[in-house]
């Protein structure tokens, strides 16, 4: 870690007096210029910049989408050039897992979202990953120390721990109470002579007011007094969100920062290191939360909540983008199915609104089965399919082998059960009896109708085999006549005869139509589940 020179507590007093003795009406003065040489660019560049600490949680993917079509919707439209930066804020090493930064550049593409600048496509402002660059950090806390914006902390954690402890039992608000900031330059002297570790906390101003402008929730005043010195570099040299993403967006020449509304009550912080820097501040805009189904924050125990586990379950990005795109954004209040390219038409940032919204999880399993039912094209959705039966072990190609025999089948499936598969995983399932030539065992009781016997049922299934054995189901207006036919002679209804006939076929009391089905299955596996279901029913009977 760098250990730049100390100008002392001086130099400390002189740079908070000056912006404790700054007014209301400057910072309204600033922030104003801010905006308007922001605004005035002809370019609006944004960012994503997820933490690899795990899966991607849908309320960042809903930032990214935002994101994206800011860059490439909203600021064409408006005649400016759009860029989305991605970059992997890894300074946390604690919390940081292997793996995770690939996961995520996956689950984004899945989603359907690109950027111009990233680590994985490089850029002007390489490298893209913080942990890469904790030398530009760590130089900008020693500017900072040097003009008397920040200064070292030597607390340990155990002072800290008390401190929390005695604001707690004095029903204080917690927060770090500024010791180390009024260190004379022997005591910091000391301190580094003996090698005691330190952070380097940001000098917050101390009296006045910091306004933060926000595109979506307007001015937001903060009063200097209720705000801490947070901590900028950590003792182990790397830097926390704060300073990092600071010296990123001013690096990477941000314009718009959008990001989630945890980040609110460290807004005026960050738009006072801005200005401790001599930076303009980009403009900023604070997302609404996603709320789970009856209030709260969205955890595990409300259902998925990682991208990654809506994709392995068969939700589709095209519908996973149409509902997050509502979570906090509307086209006209009433339009509920917009698809990628009108998103791009019509999103703009003013229609977010600064309420929360709710995750609704069956909302979006209906918004999955509209797609399913009335968006995708017959062979996109069986290529979609297929890799879900594979894993099941239903069928052995892949999504690319649309040519072949297998292909054909599936996607004849496809076409008489789209209507009911909600999800992708649940594919396999309702495939299944199509699929394989042996039915999964089922009761024999579900083959007798009620009102009915075995002894009634077995004749029934016998007569129907015998119907079919002398036409091809491949024929559904003859198969469904000859059957009709075949019960009025018997003197029963339809049911009586199409019910067991399904059972026999698919082991199950639901299917798609009954001749639909039959025609899909083929002749030659009807005819052999009819005469083994005739063989279940002999082996019920008492004699």
């Amino acid at each position: 870690m760098i250990r730049p020179d100390e100008t002392g507590a001086a130099g400390a007093s002189r740079y908070t007096d000056r912006l404790d003795n700054r007014t209301t009406e400057a910072n309204r003065n600033d922030m104003t210029d801010a905006l308007d040489q922001t605004g005035s660019e002809q370019s609006v560049r944004v960012r994503f910049p997820p933490s690899p600490t795990g899966l991607l949680h849908v309320g960042g993917a809903r930032t990214a989408l935002f994101n994206w079509l800011v860059a490439y919707g909203q600021a064409p439209r408006e005649g400016k050039d759009g860029a989305l930066i991605l970059r992997i804020e890894d300074t946390d090493r604690s919390r940081f897992v292997e793996g995770a930064t690939e996961g995520i550049l996956d689950i984004l593409n899945w989603f359907g979202i690109h950027w111009d600048e990233g680590p994985d496509v490089g850029g002007p402002h390489a490298p893209y990953i913080q942990s890469e660059r904790t030398e530009l950090y760590q130089q900008a806390a020693a500017d900072l120390i040097e003009q008397g914006a920040a200064y070292r902390c030597f607390c340990t954690p155990e002072r800290l721990q008390a401190l929390r402890e005695e604001q707690q039992a004095k029903k204080e608000p917690p927060g770090y109470d500024r010791r180390c900031r009024s260190l004379s330059q022997d005591e910091i002297d000391v301190n580094l002579a003996a090698g005691a570790s330190f952070v380097i906390r940001f000098a917050m101003p101390r009296e006045g007011e910091t306004i933060v402008h926000d595109l979506i929730r307007g001015e937001m005043v903060f009063q200097n007094v209720t705000l801490e010195d947070l901590v900028l570099l950590k003792t182990d040299g790397y830097p926390t969100y704060h300073l990092a993403n600071v010296v990123d967006d001013h690096d990477m020449q941000v314009t718009l920062i959008m990001r989630g509304e945890e980040w609110i009550p460290t807004a005026p912080v960050h738009v006072q290191l801005y200005r401790a820097f001599g930076w303009e501040v980009p403009q900023l805009a604070h997302m609404p939360l996603i709320l789970a189904p009856g209030g709260g924050k969205l955890s595990k125990r409300h259902g998925s909540t990682a991208m990654e586990e809506f994709r392995s379950q068969g939700y589709l990005p095209e519908a996973m983008m149409n509902y997050l795109a509502l979570l906090g954004w509307s086209l006209d209040g009433e339009t509920e199915i917009i698809s990628k390219a009108e998103l791009l038409q019509h999103f703009t940032l003013e229609r977010v609104s600064p309420s929360p919204a709710t995750f609704d999880y069956a909302k979006l399993r209906w918004f999955n089965q509209y797609y399913i039912n009335h968006v995708l094209e017959l062979d996109d959705l069986t290529e979609r399919v297929v890799p879900f039966l594979v894993a099941d072990g239903l069928v052995g190609i892949t999504a690319s082998d649309t040519e072949c025999e297998e292909f054909a089948r599936v996607r004849e499936v496809t076409a008489i059960l789209k209507d009911r598969i909600v999800l992708l995983s649940e594919a396999p399932d309702l495939m299944r009896y199509f699929l394989q030539d042996e039915l999964d065992p089922f009761d024999p009781a579900s083959l007798v109708p009620k009102k009915s016997d075995r002894a009634t049922t077995k004749a029934t299934l016998q007569a129907g085999l015998a119907a079919l054995q002398q036409l091809s189901v491949a024929n559904e207006a003859e198969a469904e006549a000859k059957l009709r036919e075949l019960a009025e002679a018997q003197g029963i209804k339809a049911g009586q005869l199409f019910m067991p006939i399904r059972v026999a076929v698919t082991g199950r009391t639901e299917s798609p139509g009954l001749f639909e089905t039959l025609r899909v299955i083929g002749d030659d596996r009807v005819r052999s589940r009819i005469a083994s279901a005739i063989v279940m029913l002999d082996a019920g009977d008492p004699d």
